[in-house]
């Protein structure tokens, strides 16, 4: 079972690895982006952290809708908006709940990423965050069905998206700034995609 303790310590641990990376995530917005990708998601999350003490007599799903208020209110660029909407859709699965199953969490995941698809309008092979959130919540999906274990399905999940992370190294990008670099956005690392491998990991860490 995911119980809401281990929702806050995936938001802490989310916290603290966009802090560690900070740097990172902004050399590698720097190649194909604004260059603010790393400070932005650090402000964002920074303020979801300060404010979990006062979520914690909350249920899963006001924890995770009051992160997407925080994220879409702070982080700048077009990620606010797209982190946002996947705590916001992921939030509908969980009002009022505790506690979620396996199978729960799978659903959970589902209504975050058709958020972000629908919200930015990327699909796999552009580029993007998708590339890492869809098979991730895949893997996560058809794991949880053969009744995996929660902290085994998403180790394999982040394993899947850690290979599909490297993917979108070659790759042309089609959505955001750096699509308007065309042919000169291969050979970079999405650094979306990087930020959502390190929320995902961070996920797993929460619940192993």
């Amino acid at each position: 079972m995911l119980k809401k303790e281990h929702v806050i310590s995936w938001l802490s641990e989310s916290f603290s690895v966009l802090e560690e990376n900070r740097q990172y995530l902004t050399q590698l917005d720097t190649a194909i982006g604004d260059a603010d990708h790393g400070n932005n998601m650090y402000r964002g999350f920074k303020k979801v952290n300060e404010q979990l003490p006062a979520l914690e007599g909350k249920d899963i799903g006001a924890v995770l809708k009051a992160v997407a208020m925080t994220l879409i209110s702070t982080v700048g660029g077009a990620s606010g908006p797209l982190y946002g909407t996947f705590f916001l859709q992921a939030a509908t699965k969980c009002t009022g709940k505790d506690e979620l199953t396996p199978q729960e969490v799978s659903v959970m995941f589902k209504a975050g990423l058709q958020g972000v698809k629908m919200r930015g309008k990327a699909q796999p092979g552009d580029k993007t965050m998708i590339d890492v959130l869809e098979p991730a919540t895949t893997t996560l999906s058809e794991l949880v069905e053969k009744g995996e274990p929660l902290d085994i399905a998403i180790k394999e999940a982040v394993s899947v998206a850690m290979e599909k992370l490297k993917e979108t190294i070659p790759m042309i990008a089609k959505k955001g700034r750096a699509s308007y670099l065309g042919e000169r956005s291969k050979g970079h690392q999405d650094p979306g995609a990087t930020s959502s491998m390190f929320i995902l990991e961070a996920f797993s860490k929460a619940i192993s």
